[in-house]
């Protein structure tokens, strides 16, 4: 019986990391993804000893380890990342067969295993809610309109200066309904109509749009690769994410910042499946913008519903963000540091056959 190697690399359930002989990493599986909190891809040549920190003597062991094809065991140990809190667990470093100098590096913890339990927890709770909120969106509204007209029929029979109290009812029925609505989305959102995008023509949209209103105070530059190919989606759709960003750059600018729109073409760039399967997304649209950063406490869960890093955010935003971009197939993610936040999209590109047609008629 043969084992199919890629799918066991990736259906690992423990962070694990191949380390070429000069002790920089040639792999990683998504459970070790999810644990550095990067891709495979970005991890390719990095030095491990930059990425895994172990309050434990290693080197000379591990030096040995290599030198005589013995597994070496780290035991209760501090392990860290650089990026967090160390977790305590065990380090298992092996190996690998038919490849002299490379060693398998397999990192176990119940505290990282119950964190990942409890990460597929709340996201499931999290869905839950929204389907909950989702049914009680339209019984809440009707009230709602009833409080509206209520206090405005009132306010037409009082003095001025007793009208802020009507004046705020409205006010904040509006603001829950609008509330409402934005988790309405979420269960009527239509399926992605997909038909060749130029997202040129949707960042240009986007952008103009901004500019004559929550982004008027803002600086735009635009980067593009003027040989990007179409892609494959729902324009308005992706009008949709590309305006959430904007709005989210805006409202973190204190007073005048800089956004900058940026494609490129990336043909290596992959989304990998934990059953090994893969998917090219090429097509590469980055939102820079020059604001304080997002909090640590929430950097991880930007995309789950109901998590915000403003007083009065809704957390809806991104999670929508994140809904229509997986529609579309692909992958978006975030990289944000003060002075510097990137929110990244990654795409397909439209089939060469219909492309060839389009360029047909």
């Amino acid at each position: 019986m043969t084992i199919d190697t890629p799918a066991l690399w990736n259906s690992l359930p423990v962070p694990a990391l191949l380390v070429d002989p000069e002790d920089r990493i040639e792999d990683i599986n998504p459970a070790a993804e999810s644990f550095l909190n990067a891709s495979a891809k970005s991890m390719r040549g990095v030095p491990v000893w930059d990425k895994i920190a172990v309050d434990s003597p290693l080197e000379d062991a591990f030096l040995r380890a290599r030198k005589h094809g013995t597994p070496l065991f780290v035991n209760d140990a501090d392990i860290g990342t650089g990026d967090g809190p160390p977790i305590q667990g065990n380090l298992k470093i092996s190996p690998v067969a038919d490849k002299d100098g490379y060693m398998l590096f397999l990192i176990t913890s119940r505290a990282l295993a119950g964190r990942m339990t409890q990460s597929r927890g709340v996201k499931s709770s999290a869905k839950s809610a929204i389907g909950m909120a989702e049914m009680l969106a339209h019984e809440i509204k009707n009230p709602l309109a009833g409080i509206t007209g209520a206090a405005q029929l009132l306010s037409m029979n009082l003095a001025p200066e007793d009208l802020e109290l009507t004046d705020l009812i409205v006010e904040e029925s509006r603001r829950i309904v609008k509330l409402l609505e934005q988790v309405e989305q979420f269960g009527n959102l239509s399926p992605a109509q997909k038909n060749p995008v130029n997202l040129h023509d949707v960042l240009d949209r986007a952008r103009r749009s901004a500019m004559v209103g929550f982004g008027a105070h803002m600086v735009f530059h635009e980067d593009y690769d003027p040989s990007l190919p179409f892609a494959q989606g729902d324009a308005d759709q992706l009008l949709q994410v590309v305006l959430n960003l904007l709005k989210n750059a805006s409202e973190a600018a204190d007073k005048k910042g800089t956004i900058r729109l940026r494609t490129y073409y990336d043909h290596s760039f992959r989304m990998r499946r934990s059953d090994g399967s893969g998917q090219a997304l090429p097509l590469q649209v980055e939102v820079v913008d020059d604001g304080p950063g997002l909090p640590q406490d929430i950097k991880g869960d930007v995309f789950d519903p109901f998590v915000s890093g403003r007083e009065n955010g809704t957390g809806l935003g991104l999670a929508l963000v994140s809904k229509i971009i997986s529609d579309h197939g692909g992958l978006i993610n975030v990289d944000s540091v003060p002075g510097r936040t990137v929110f990244r999209i990654s795409l397909p590109r439209l089939s060469k056959d219909v492309e060839k047609t389009l360029k047909e008629t």
